[in-house]
């Protein structure tokens, strides 16, 4: 069957060149530190788990009793009988969260970004992405009609010239995430929304590294940037701070969710999130609002593990946020410093192209609240070793 000789002989490529991927099976729950099957218990330094809610006691009690109390699943759609009261009240805490007017549920932000722009968009409009933005907003950009157009990463000057060539189109949505999830990186919201403003546009950020996780009560990137209640929508994710399990949403004006329920394919055609993570999702959300020290516990990790690693010369992507870039360069070499720092106990995963642009692999630490210090500088001490004998250090 000549298709999978194909794919037989690519896969051989990738093995040969040390990019192949390998998972990793995960002997317990996630935390900050981890069983894997066959290396035992390592630091977890590659997981979207910020607040280390992911095997919270609260949220696990939530989970089960939903699960008592409104069963495993709905079997359905939510048009159609998958609809249960907690449904609304969840999407009620989240647009109370955005302060925006309404939400709506999605079973991953994946799919919010997949059923928002073919949905709200023709062929007389145009959307105008960052060319650094996620996968499921560059897949979800490719299924609408309308006219596409990309600026510079988080260039200004940019996306001023792109909106200038845009001025014909009827509606513009501009799309951005708020934290560049390998770069860790914010969108410069501030100019963003004046950039919006000017020119009429709908502003779209995608916040789902930034939910939970920036601003003061953990309101994202706007509420970091001082520019909270001045964006259009957001899609985001419950899947990573607010618990880790799955599901995502849309969040913003009446008029737009009420048009996405009607017209979202995704929505409309996929099971409804079940119980179990509607209730964990809200008691996540209720842990969150009522010790804002989640927060700034993982902000003072992230500014002891960024300066242990500066200040011994290891290469990283300066920034605020828990998500740490280590600059390696080529993609080999990434994935092998990754293998060993497992075996030193460090758990980090190595990047490279097509994941990240050509000659920028990297290995993408990720910090979380319930980190230790002695864990985070166990961990410092074990890339810097690592990152001397392979002669990535700054002055190597």
């Amino acid at each position: 069957m000549s298709l999978l000789n194909t794919l037989s002989a690519e896969l051989d490529q990738m093995g040969k060149a040390g990019t192949l991927k390998r998972e990793l099976p995960l002997r317990g729950p996630q935390g900050a530190m981890v069983e894997i099957e066959g290396k035992g218990e390592v630091i977890m330094l590659t997981s979207n788990n910020y607040l280390g809610l992911a095997n919270h006691p609260a949220i696990v009690e939530a989970a089960e009793k939903a699960e008592r109390d409104f069963g495993y699943g709905l079997a359905s759609v939510r048009f159609i009988c998958g609809t249960q009261t907690i449904h609304r009240r969840l999407e009620e805490r989240i647009s109370e969260f955005f302060g925006t007017e309404e939400t709506i549920l999605y079973g991953s932000c994946w799919n919010a970004n997949e059923g928002l722009f073919q949905t709200i968009t023709t062929e007389d409009d145009a959307i105008v992405s960052d060319e650094l933005n996620h996968a499921s907003i560059i897949d979800g950009v490719r299924l609408a009609k309308s006219r596409k157009e990309r600026y510079k990463n988080r260039d200004m000057a940019d996306l001023r010239r792109v909106m200038e060539a845009t001025r014909d189109s009827r509606n513009r949505v501009i799309m951005t995430d708020g934290v560049f999830s390998m770069e860790g990186s914010l969108a410069p919201l501030p100019e963003m929304v004046a950039i919006a403003r000017e020119h009429g546009a709908f502003l779209v950020v995608d916040d789902s590294h930034g939910t939970g996780v920036l601003g003061k009560t953990g309101r994202g990137t706007a509420e970091e940037l001082g520019v909270f209640g001045k964006i259009d929508a957001y899609t985001s994710t419950l899947g990573k701070a607010l618990g880790g399990s799955h599901g995502g949403f849309t969040t913003g004006p009446r008029v737009l969710v009420d048009y996405l329920r009607q017209k979202s394919r995704p929505y409309l055609f996929s099971n409804t999130l079940p119980p179990a993570v509607v209730m964990g999702s809200m008691a996540a959300l209720d842990l969150l609002e009522k010790d804002s020290t989640l927060v700034s516990r993982l902000r003072e990790n992230t500014t002891r593990f960024r300066r242990a690693l500066a200040a011994r010369g290891v290469n990283i992507r300066e920034g605020i946020t828990p998500i740490v870039p280590i600059l390696i360069g080529d993609t080999a070499k990434a994935i092998a410093m990754s293998a060993e720092l497992l075996d030193r106990g460090v758990y980090v995963s190595g990047f490279g192209f097509p994941v990240v642009p050509q000659g920028q692999a990297r290995l993408r630490c990720q910090i979380s609240a319930a980190h230790t210090t002695e864990q985070l500088d166990r961990a410092a001490n074990a890339i810097v070793q690592l990152a001397e004998k392979y002669g990535v250090l700054a002055d190597a």
